[in-house]
């Protein structure tokens, strides 16, 4: 690409915004334009009690590069901190139990993992899976479905449920294996056994776990979060854009999208009209749709197609002298749904974060999360029910009966995208469609993963494809970025 071509992001999430920062990397003049009044998507900062807090997602993989990476590009590298605690409970069966260690997203390399959380007749259903004939799983197969003919349903509603649903909001009876858990899809390919399968998993991952560089005995940290909340990133790479001479609209809802002769583009943004040599579409599913239907109609009809998951936080500001007896210790707990629970998981962010601690140690943050793919009544239920339903949850959990100092709720309509089984095949038609326009491309949660890091390496991909560089989708399209539980919470 050369400095006279103009690209135009529509969406600044993080995935936009992340396809900005790429482009500019190739000297390209950059328009990023954005709805809302605001960047960053799903990724939102804030405070309680004066305290600043995450109101959208709250910590990023960093056993890929993509996030911690463009982190350290746009100036944060001394904010990265991982959490202060990795340990974390379910919410089962009466009590709060540790969370298992010997899984792979909820699902155990043996029975012994997960003593403790299943009964004897779930434990016992576990050790058939050695002797079952193979199960055939095809092109794709749902989680839940998979993994309950293995090794029982049990596994499945008080394990890898709650994981799942942490992650994706969804139902582990129709989230696709090969998109959700990646790496447990192909290696069923070849192994008869399922726990085999996770046993070979968790032995690659132990020998090719990084270390940290200062005690090289020591892994690195699955997860990182920022001093100030991950909701600081999307801001810092704003900043950045805008030093480098990239312009951010805010505020400007792009109402059309034609092809300008050729390979050019015309962009309808609010009282403007941009000429485009590229296009790079960085918005939600719905979105898209509309913006790529005039251009191409099967690419809108397949997005459109995508399901969401609406979600809320609740976020609640306790004095620590009312916690202390009451809160365990551990960065929170999940909750299966077959327990009969509304709140879904809560974090104590104040144990997980260091930061959040520091900043007034009189202050103790708790946050739940409700709302499921599929439940729309509870979120129908107006902000203070919410507070006093995730009180109540935490009372019955955990004995914590203090009144809050605060209270906030923050809600994300639609806010994840659902990966049923065959997601992976609607993507590669969306992009096989979008590929016979050019100069367009596609990028964000509703291809290739819902994590910061798989948004990032999306943008990443289709900044390479309007170069004509297909490496990065092709990639993507056969390898997708899993998207792990940060050990509690949302």
């Amino acid at each position: 690409m050369s400095g006279s071509r103009h690209v135009v992001v529509i969406g600044a999430g993080i995935a936009g915004l992340a396809a900005a920062h790429r482009l500019l990397d190739r000297t390209t003049r950059v328009t990023v334009v954005e709805a809302d009044h605001r960047v960053g998507g799903k990724l939102l900062p804030g405070e309680i009690a004066g305290v600043r807090v995450d109101l959208g997602a709250e910590s990023m993989l960093a056993r890929r590069p993509e996030a911690v990476t463009l982190a350290r590009e746009t100036g944060l590298a001394d904010h990265l901190q991982p959490p202060a605690t990795a340990t974390a409970s379910l919410w089962t069966r009466g009590a709060l139990r540790p969370m298992p260690k010997g899984h792979v997203m909820g699902v155990p390399g043996t029975a012994a993992a997960v003593a403790g959380i299943l009964s004897e007749q779930g434990l016992a259903r576990i050790e058939r899976d050695a002797d079952l004939p193979p199960t055939e799983i095809g092109d794709d197969v749902a989680v839940g479905e998979y993994v309950a003919a293995r090794l029982g349903r049990e596994v499945v509603d008080r394990l890898v449920e709650p994981l799942l649903g942490g992650v994706y909001a969804g139902d582990a009876y129709r989230i696709s294996m090969r998109m959700a858990v990646p790496q447990l899809f192909e290696a069923a390919r070849t192994h008869t056994s399922l726990t085999e399968a996770v046993r070979e998993i968790q032995a690659k991952a132990t020998a090719n776990a990084p270390s940290t560089p200062t005690t090289p005995t020591t892994p690195a940290p699955v997860f990182m979060g920022l001093r100030g909340g991950i909701g600081t990133l999307p801001l810092a790479v704003a900043q950045t854009l805008r030093a480098r001479g990239a312009e951010i609209l805010t505020g400007t809802p792009v109402t059309d999208l034609r092809r300008d002769g050729e390979r050019g583009w015309r962009v309808t943004a609010g009282d403007r009209t941009l000429h485009a040599d590229g296009v790079v579409v960085a918005t939600p599913a719905r979105a898209a749709a509309s913006l790529l239907a005039p251009e191409s109609p099967p690419a809108a009809a397949e997005l459109r197609a995508i399901e969401y998951a609406s979600m809320a936080l609740v976020t609640l500001a306790y004095r620590r002298s009312d916690t202390e007896a009451r809160l365990p210790e551990g960065s929170g707990f999940l909750v299966p749904p077959v327990d009969g629970h509304t709140i879904k998981a809560s974090t104590f962010a104040s144990h997980k974060w260091g930061w959040i601690a520091e900043e007034d140690p009189d202050v103790v943050v708790v946050r739940t999360s409700l709302g499921r793919y599929g439940e729309t009544e509870i979120l129908q239920r107006d902000d203070d029910d919410l507070v006093e339903i995730s009180r109540g949850d935490l009372r019955e959990a955990t004995g914590l009966d203090a009144t809050p100092l605060r209270t906030r709720v923050t809600r994300w309509d639609d806010g994840l995208p659902q990966y049923p089984v065959g997601h992976h095949a609607r993507v590669a038609r969306i992009r096989a469609h979008v590929a016979a326009l050019p100069g367009l491309a596609v990028c964000g949660a509703p291809y290739d993963g819902v994590g910061i890091p798989a948004c990032i390496a999306s943008a990443y991909a289709a900044v390479d494809q309007l170069g004509g560089d297909l490496t990065g989708v092709q990639q993507l399209t056969a390898h997708p970025v899993q998207s792990l539980h940060g050990g509690a919470g949302e």
